[in-house]
């Protein structure tokens, strides 16, 4: 066993493995209680690694292959550490034809990441692009955690990173 996997703690112990037994009652089977398990993951550790993603297999009685797939298609799912505050800005065709590529790189300078999906070297900051929002008529928006920020310009880039704690 390496080093890297001797010093993982498991999420669904205590507390954590009655949450989510009791969230897996409302689903027909454990494979149905995947994308919640996985966000439970996400909360605690900010990201799923590959050790998350064994337990969460061996939790729900599937393959980590299984767990591993799943993780990889939804891109709400970190497989790397990422900031505090991970923006998304959303570069579809409308968006950029009102400049989204200049909030990204506002994003870029103000943070210090230099480059998307690189993290600033505070840990504050991670950048990265997506395709739609879902708020093509408000663009440029740009998704920072949980929160949905609409007619995003490079001018406010700086007072909206101020106001993040």
């Amino acid at each position: 066993m390496s080093a890297h996997t001797e010093s993982y703690a498991p999420v669904f112990v205590g507390k954590r493995k009655d949450e989510l037994a009791a969230l897996l009652t409302r689903y027909p089977t454990k494979m149905a209680g995947l994308l919640p398990a996985l966000w439970m993951v996400q909360q605690d550790r900010g990201w799923v690694s590959e050790q998350a993603m064994t337990e969460v297999a061996s939790v729900l009685e599937l393959t980590p292959a299984y767990v591993k797939g799943v993780v990889s298609f939804y891109t709400m799912y970190h497989q790397h550490p990422v900031g505090r505050h991970f923006i998304q800005v959303c570069t579809t065709s409308p968006c950029l034809c009102n400049g989204a590529d200049k909030v990204v790189n506002a994003f870029l300078e103000h943070t210090g990441c230099k480059e998307l999906g690189i993290t600033s070297a505070d840990g504050k900051y991670t950048v990265i692009e997506v395709e739609c929002l879902g708020a093509c008529g408000f663009s440029t928006p740009v998704q920072i955690n949980a929160d949905t920020i609409e007619n995003v310009t490079p001018d406010k880039v700086p007072v909206i990173l101020a106001g993040l704690k």
